[in-house]
């Protein structure tokens, strides 16, 4: 009798091509990422979404993401209706991803009635990739982190 030892990446076996292929481009409807962010912001025309930072009023005195509209993840039910326009699309984001404050503010307004998606890697992100920043005091910018963004280039790649 010859026992066969599975490894943990497949002894769940992976989904199918077309169940996979679902799963992912659903996830792409509810996702998004620093740097497709970063591209639509700077494009012509406008990005053809608003971005709203969820963190709290400190979290938005440290940094905030420019152009972002801030909108606190317990404040959702009652400003959102002053602050976006239903009929266009919402992109949340939190601190990073270990923080899923952008998705309860996603959910919240989801379930305003809201077209919303999350960005993924949050404001930590944003900053580890090397793009602009605003505070109190101006507009900054760090280093790009090389582990989580190719260095001199234009975006990921990806």
């Amino acid at each position: 009798m010859t026992t066969t030892t599975v490894n943990p990446v497949l002894r769940v076996a992976p989904a199918s091509p077309a169940e996979a292929a679902a799963h992912f481009r659903a996830s792409l409807a509810f996702h998004t990422d620093v740097s497709d962010v970063a591209a639509a912001l700077a494009a012509d025309g406008g990005p053809g979404f608003v971005l709203v930072d969820s963190r709290s009023t400190e979290a938005w005195d440290q940094g905030r993401v420019p152009g972002a509209v801030h909108l606190p993840t317990a404040l959702v039910p009652e400003r959102a209706a002053e602050l976006l326009d239903p009929s266009v699309p919402v992109v949340t984001y939190c601190w990073g991803p270990g923080c899923d404050g952008a998705a309860r503010a996603a959910l919240a307004l989801a379930e305003l009635g809201y077209r919303v998606k999350e960005m993924l890697g949050g404001f930590e992100y944003w900053v580890r990739a090397g793009l602009e920043f605003d505070t109190w005091q101006g507009r900054e910018r760090r280093t790009p982190d090389p582990l989580t963004t190719p260095v001199g280039a234009d975006d990921c790649g990806c």
